[in-house]
Formats: structure tokens, sequence, C-alpha cells
């Protein structure tokens, strides 16, 4: 295993790493400090920014109506839409996906996703653990933190980990640093006035413990002006008159790291660049602008034509050099009147991940950037009185594109209603594991300490996707 301590160190290939150390035996497979840059260099990583975009479908996403339609199941079952062929030789998807369809040799489409842990929330489609996983330490990390660990800096000028995940508070909330503490959180540019609200109360000496559940934000939706990064500036140094009560968990180290990468984050501005869609070709801004009606939109769901724009945004941030960009588009809780909404809600995915897909590739990036577009779990076989499906964790569907791999192919099998795997059951960790290896990392063999200094393999029981190479 490997052993990550210490400070950050720049290495001659320029890209900043933590201290390594071999910890123990590693005969069984384990990389030391060379290994592993050697690893890094075969893989890639040295000249280019590997990344990934994490598309999370709020409320779980329906396998008939996305990648396993059932046009032989009972209507009651199949439901109102039908199969539409793809660019694959006999593979089918939903009707309401045509771009996709028309891109297919781009997607790798797993209809046999298990093992969703059911809840609400998107802390699996996070870190592939379930949340009571190390919980009396923390909890598990979310994969941007690791990323945040293993490739962060103080000096970095733009964050490891984005999130932009929007819509309910189990979602908001769902990337966590865990037992990595709050120096390694996400940072969320959509929560406004918290960055100062924390500074300010600092400075009052009512510095509290910074809870996992806390986020790192930016004020980014007026311009960082001169002025007031003069004025985070003072906020900042005064964080130095604080008395230094070191506590058992390390806090205070925690508090400078957030000093630190505030610091260099706000002073360079490229996070802010990178969020401003203005500075963007508005011909690229329509490309993720679905040419849908407001009004119709806006009688199902919270999601419109400007929905795709944050797949855009996430790929300006990827641009800028953060590493991991969360996302979410909402609404796929559909207890009621579900073919209506997801009539509305399926077209806008479809859209942009066509233009996601297609816009990546055109830019030369898609090889470097791994895309998943999952959910918290699937949706009931059965239609409700309410003309809704509910919850269904047994299986559900999840789309990976980008990232090198092998794509143009269909994983798994499910019965004749789309209830059960029969064929090639894929964990959250395995997909997890596929996103590591996409980075160059193999998250069986690396270890991070937890607050008891024991070490944690970044994932356990699982294995990359062979399929897709």
């Amino acid at each position: 295993m490997i052993r990550f301590l210490g400070s950050p160190v720049q290495h001659c290939d320029g890209l900043t790493r933590r201290e390594f150390l071999n910890a123990g035996a590693i005969g069984f497979g384990g990389l030391t400090l060379a290994g592993l840059l050697k690893a890094e260099a075969q893989a890639g990583v040295k000249n280019s920014q590997k990344a990934v975009i994490n598309i999370h479908l709020d409320g779980g996403p329906p396998q008939w109506e996305t990648l396993d339609p059932k046009p032989n199941a009972p209507a009651e079952i199949r439901g109102e839409f039908g199969p539409i062929s793809t660019s694959i030789p006999g593979v089918q998807i939903c009707e309401l996906m045509p771009k996709v369809a028309s891109i297919a040799e781009q997607f790798v489409f797993i209809r046999t996703l298990v093992e969703s842990a059911g809840r609400h929330d998107a802390f699996q489609c996070q870190s592939g653990y379930g949340f009571k996983d190390l919980a009396s330490l923390g909890g598990r990390p979310a994969m941007g933190s690791v990323i945040n660990k293993l490739f962060g800096s103080p000096t970095d000028s733009a964050p490891a980990f984005v999130d932009i995940m929007q819509g309910r508070p189990l979602v908001r909330n769902s990337a966590r640093p865990g037992f990595l503490g709050p120096a390694y959180q996400p940072f969320r540019p959509d929560i406004s006035k918290m960055f100062e609200r924390e500074l300010e109360a600092a400075m009052k000496g009512e510095l509290r413990r910074l809870g996992a559940d806390h986020q790192m934000s930016l004020e980014l939706n007026e311009s960082l002006t001169v002025s007031r990064i003069d004025h985070r500036q003072s906020l900042l140094s005064g964080l130095d008159r604080i008395q230094r009560k070191v506590d058992a968990t390390g806090m205070m180290d925690a508090m400078d790291e957030f000093h630190q990468q505030a610091t260099g984050i706000l002073t360079s501005g490229k996070l802010a660049e990178a969020m401003d869609l203005s500075r963007e070709d508005p011909e690229v801004v329509q490309k993720f602008t679905a040419p849908s009606s407001s009004d119709e939109l806006a009688s199902y769901t919270s999601e419109g034509p400007n929905a795709p724009q944050k797949f855009l945004l996430a790929r300006r941030l990827i641009e800028a050099g953060v590493r991991v960009v969360s996302v979410s588009i909402s609404d796929f809780d559909t207890h009621r009147d579900h073919f209506g909404r997801i009539n509305t809600l399926m077209p806008i995915v479809d859209f942009g991940l066509h233009a996601l897909v297609t816009d990546l590739q055109e830019r030369g990036m898609l090889d470097d950037v791994t895309i998943v577009v999952w959910g918290e779990f699937g949706r009931t076989p059965k239609v409700n009185s309410n003309g809704g499906r509910d919850h269904w964790p047994r299986v559900g569907p999840c789309f990976l594109a980008g990232g090198g791999m092998k794509t143009g192919q269909v994983i798994g099998k499910t019965d004749r209603l789309a209830a059960e795997t029969i064929e090639r059951p894929v964990t959250y960790k395995d997909v997890f594991a596929t996103l590591y290896k996409n980075l160059g990392i193999d998250a069986s063999q690396v270890a991070l300490i937890d607050p008891q200094g024991r070490p944690q393999y970044i994932l356990d029981e699982a294995q990359p996707l062979a399929e897709v190479g």
C-alpha cells in the first residue's frame, strides 16, 4: 500500500505530489514511489490533465426510459415510450434519447448497476460507499476529495474538486471529504457568502469546528474586483491573529490549508473566469442550450433549456485545471406523473450529453475526460396508482463516456421486466475503480491514513471494468 504524508512537493515532471512512503510489505502488488510515477507516466498523467465529470440524475433515473427499454414487456411495465436503434448495431435505447443514440459509439451503456444503498442522496455516486461506512471516523471521502488529497496543492490556481450539484440538501451535501477533513472538501461556487461568514466568525474569535458537511465556497455571481479581493485578503490575514488552540483533530492545520487554498484561488481569478460563461463563444453556449419551451418545462420540472449549460461549465472548469467536477440534473424522483416528467427530463439529458461529448471530442479532450452519468437507484417496474415509478435499488442504469475507454458497447443484461440482473452485475465501486484507473490510480493499492493513523484503501472489493480496457 501507499501512505500519503507530509507537505506537498514539486517533482521534475511538473506535477504536485504529496510525500509518499511505502508502508509494509508490497510484494503482493503494491507500488513504491518510483513505481507509482512510472505507472502515472504510462497512463499519460504526466502529459495531460486527466479529469472526471460526475453527473448525478437526482432522484433515481428509470431503466426503461434510458438504456434498457423492454418493448416485449406488459404495457404496465414497458410504459409509454418505445426503443430506437443506435449507432451500435443491434443496440437500442429509449426513444427519448435520439441524440445519444446517434453517437452511441462514444458511450458504454451499463444496464446492471447494483448494490444501491437505497438512500435519496448522491453520496454513493460520489464515493462508491454507503454513508455509514467509517461513519465513526467522519465517513468515506468523495472521489474529488481523494483527488484533492493526492494531487492538490495550496499553490494551485484552481481547486482540484468543484461541486456544482444543486437541488435538495441531501444531494447538495453529498460531496463530503469524510475522514480526510475540511481541508479537502470541494469548492461550492453556488453557495454565496459562506466564505466571508466563516472568516468573519474566525476573526471575532468564534471559530468553531468545521464539520465534514461544510463546503468551501466562493461567491462568483459578481465580479471579483480588486477591492473585493483586498477585502477578502484582509479577512484571511485576520486568521493569523486567532489564538492557536490545536485540538486532537488537527482542525487548525485544516484552517491553514483553507487559508492557503483560498488565497491562491482568489488572487488568480482563474476559477471565477471559468465560471463566467460570457467569456465563452456564444455559438458554443447556444450549443449547450436546449431548444425547448421554458413554459412547458416549468410545469413538470425545475430544470429548463439552460440546464445543459451546467455541462459546459464543467468543461470550462476542467480547462481551468479542476480535476473532478460534480453536476446534477434534478427531478428524477418520479412518484407521480412519471411519463409526463420523464418526457421533459430525458430530452434535456440527451441534449446535454450529446453537446458535452461532441464538444470534448472537437477540442481533443475526450480521451482525457471521463464522464459518468447515474443516480442513486432505478425505478420500479410497476407503475403506481399516481402514474409514477417508485424507488428500485435492485438495478439501475449508468452511462460512461470518454477517458480513453473502449466505448460503443453494452454491459450487463436484465430480465424481461428490467427488474433484476441476470448477467454481469456492476457495482458503484466497480465504476469508481474504473474512474480512478482512468486518472492513473489503482484504487485497490493506494491507501489514505484515517484520523486514527490506520491505512484505508481508496476502494475495497472492486475491480475496474475489464470490458472498457
